[in-house]
């Protein structure tokens, strides 16, 4: 009986009823999760709260009628874990789009679906010209969903229901990011507990300590979940600019905080340092970190009235831009250009695997790296067999073939992305930036998508491009190119 089961999974067709089901779940949890922008309304007495309502009732109703009735077969495999988390991501994007619509906020579908799928993918990159006009729930809303986004409404997902031993595991290499993914603890339902209590506590320290700081409660919350999900939707027209020095140290030192891999708070929350010591990929995304503030404070020195505050900038917009978070406190697009190209490379480089950052990942550059010299080593000793190692552990075949794979694609879709957006007439930087803006979930590009301006310019057929962009990256390409092969839905 397991035995065909397996094989109906593996071999047979595609088991849409666990894919609905799961939907369905997804829905239900937006819908709830749209409590919370109501409650914002109803605190600041806003009208525009009946958008969520009538939205948050559609999802419960479509989540209930999709889960009314249990999967008979309830094994998931690695090809329905790619499909539903494309998916889902999808049905998400569009749900969350609708209280834009509804509130004439956003009123056309594209422009609110670019706004949601980018508070979603964590991105922060947007259409609207200026914020401090929207409703507190609509606001709400933009910057809530880079936190549901951050560790995944899936994982989220994982904690809650039960699933078939190796369910779990399959819907989490789906979606979470890095090249290879673990457990913790022994199952994956326990896992997913432990990654969201550490988010939730982070998030929580962070806001209390902008609350101390001086920051009003609603800013605080708003500005956590934003730095939480390394998004970077603010609440005020200049971002954090604003805001005192004294938070905008808290939030850079949060921002680095939250691109480092989850995993090695769960280490240290164990007492096992020596794992935590030897972690290459958190030693580098340190020494990255360092080095740029040091090289970008010192070009920038003469911007700035003392070197100290260079520094302060520089650390503030490397920690934004090397975990994706995509805030601001100054117009980077002016800066020196060593500055700017400087920016433009830890765009690419990105957080840590199991962090709720984008980018291409330091652990897949360390792969890469190594990958390299191996080569060129083989090349003086042909004979020599060596195989690559990360924290003193060798890297599987799979995993080394997984990162060159998803590099090779990476570079594909940016070459095509580019050349589709220059359609449109804009310069190469302002193209260029915006698709490794949204391709790496930063938010910001260079010239006209700088800092201080947004990405309202471009026409709708290059909007869905970057949209996908955005998808991709946050999905890490793969779940989301697989819709698109016809192999992934026929019967083997």
């Amino acid at each position: 009986m397991i035995f065909r089961t397996f094989w109906q999974g593996r071999c047979g067709k595609m088991n849409y009823q666990i894919i609905i089901f799961i939907i369905g779940w997804i829905l239900k949890i937006e819908g709830t999760f749209m409590l919370l922008p109501i409650l914002t309304g109803i605190i600041y007495k806003e009208s525009a709260l009946w958008a969520f309502v009538i939205d948050g009732i559609i999802c419960m109703l479509l989540g209930v009628l999709l889960t009314w009735k249990k999967p008979k077969h309830q094994h998931f495999y690695i090809r329905e874990g790619f499909v539903t988390v494309a998916l889902s991501w999808m049905v998400l994007s569009v749900m969350g789009a609708i209280p834009f619509m509804i509130t004439g906020t956003i009123p056309n579908f594209i422009d609110a679906l670019f706004e949601t799928v980018s508070g979603f993918t964590t991105t922060g990159a947007s259409i609207l010209p200026e914020v401090e006009s929207l409703p507190r729930c609509v606001l709400f809303w933009r910057s809530f969903t880079h936190w549901i986004g951050g560790m995944g409404v899936l994982v989220f997902l994982l904690a809650l229901l039960k699933m078939v031993d190796g369910s779990h595991m399959n819907l989490m290499k789906a979606e979470s990011p890095g090249p290879s993914v673990s457990r913790l603890v022994p199952t994956v339902r326990s896992t997913a507990k432990i990654l969201y209590s550490i988010y939730i506590v982070l998030t929580v320290l962070e806001m209390v300590l902008l609350l101390v700081g001086g920051m009003p409660l609603f800013d605080a919350m708003t500005t956590a979940f934003g730095t939480a999900g390394t998004g970077g939707f603010g609440i005020k027209n200049d971002s954090i600019a604003g805001y005192s020095t004294h938070l905008q140290v808290i939030i850079t030192i949060f921002m680095i905080l939250f691109g480092v891999n989850f995993n090695i708070y769960y280490l240290a929350l164990i007492k096992k340092w020596k794992q935590v010591y030897k972690n290459e990929e958190l030693r580098w995304y340190l020494i990255v970190i360092v080095s740029a503030i040091l090289l970008i404070g010192w070009n920038i020195r003469g911007v700035y009235d003392t070197f100290g505050k260079a520094l302060q900038q520089s650390a503030f917009q490397v920690a934004s831009i090397i975990t994706t978070t995509g805030f601001a406190t100054a117009n980077f697009n002016d800066w020196p250009e060593v500055s700017r190209t400087l920016l433009i490379m830890l765009m690419f480089v990105g957080a840590s695997a199991g962090s709720t950052g984008g980018g291409i990942k330091v652990s897949r550059f360390i792969i890469l790296l190594k990958s390299s010299a191996k080569e060129l080593l083989q090349y003086l000793h042909p004979r020599q067999v060596r195989k690559i190692q990360m924290d003193g552990k060798t890297v599987e075949h799979e995993v080394v073939r997984n990162v060159n794979v998803y590099m090779m694609i990476y570079v594909l879709i940016f070459s095509f992305s580019v050349l589709f957006l220059a359609i449109d007439g804009h310069d190469l930087i302002t193209n260029f930036t915006a698709v490794a803006a949204t391709l790496n979930n930063i938010g910001p590009g260079l010239e006209l998508v700088g800092p201080s301006a947004n990405f309202s310019l471009f026409s709708y057929p290059a909007k869905v491009v970057l949209i996908f962009n955005m998808l991709a990256g946050r999905l890490e390409i793969f779940p989301l190119l697989l819709l698109f092969f016809k192999e992934t839905w026929k019967k083997f």
